[in-house]
């Protein structure tokens, strides 16, 4: 019988064996970790992703049955992603960084931006090897995005990477991503690394960042949380003022922080979901 799992598996390892800008070569069943759930590959489930495997469907499938609507909350992150970007384009900015980026989408970063502007440049991160195999096979011939194994914790680290540095110049605006990812580390890795891109980046930089909440949804959000549970990366909920004080050395964008579809909204907005908040900030 075939096995659609293990298959995927094999075409994985092959990336790592035959990618010589990859570390992972030399055990990448083991780095690959497809016996539980990734946050990148739960999301990617919730998109109508097919790069997961059943662990990631069994905590995909438990957030669901006690939120039907949370695949619709991810989709509207990430159209959140597609108007953040637009207006970042729009305010002149060619260079993005989004971390914690997760596996490939329609309607990633670099596709939005590329699209307005060609020249502009996009490295994705993300601490999940398969969104490292993946995203270069897609962009293998795209010399203006590439995609790096880091974690949102090392962000000092992640920005003098020479892989980094030889597409964004930190001397130059910048936007970068938090989307969906500072949940994932507890109250003084986040407000670190937020700290860190703003004293990295140039004025005029944009920090776009989304994060899960349970202020919209109370009476179901525990429950929900417990998709996390057996993933390297609990989850931590955090409120609005605890999402606005990370835009404290930022200029908040109007209409400031608020739920994710209520962001400079492109649609109606009546029937739209409660679990995510979302904010821009530019640096002075």
């Amino acid at each position: 019988m075939f096995d659609a799992d293990n298959a995927r598996k094999t075409d994985l390892r092959a990336d790592f064996q035959t990618d010589p800008q990859t570390d992972l070569r030399t055990d990448p069943q083991r780095d690959l970790q497809t016996d539980r759930p990734h946050p990148a590959r739960i999301y990617d489930y919730w998109l109508g992703g097919k790069d997961n495997f059943p662990p990631d469907r069994v905590a995909a499938e438990h957030a669901i049955a006690a939120a039907p609507d949370i695949p619709e909350a991810a989709r509207e992150n990430r159209a959140f992603l597609r108007r953040a970007v637009r207006y970042c384009v729009e305010a002149g900015v060619r260079q993005f960084i989004d971390i914690g980026s997760g596996l490939p989408a329609r309607g990633n970063v670099h596709e939005v931006a590329q699209e307005l502007a060609p020249d502009a440049r996009v490295v994705y991160i993300d601490n999940d090897p398969i969104v490292l195999a993946h995203g270069r096979a897609l962009l293998a011939d795209n010399r203006s995005t590439t995609v790096l194994t880091g974690d949102l914790r090392d962000v000092e680290e992640l920005l003098d990477r020479a892989e980094l540095r030889s597409l964004i110049d930190l001397s130059q605006p910048v936007a970068v991503l938090l989307l969906a990812v500072l949940h994932f580390v507890d109250d003084a890795q986040a407000a670190a690394a937020v700290r860190a891109v703003h004293s990295r980046v140039a004025p005029g930089s944009h920090l776009l960042l989304s994060h899960s909440t349970g202020e919209g949804n109370p009476q179901r959000a525990a429950e929900v949380a417990k998709t996390w549970e057996n993933t390297a990366s609990n989850i931590n909920g955090r409120g609005r003022a605890e999402v606005e004080a990370f835009f404290e050395r930022w200029e908040l964008l109007t209409p400031g922080v608020d739920f994710v579809p209520l962001w400079r909204p492109d649609g109606p907005t009546e029937h739209t979901t409660r679990w995510m908040y979302a904010g821009v900030g530019r640096k002075p």
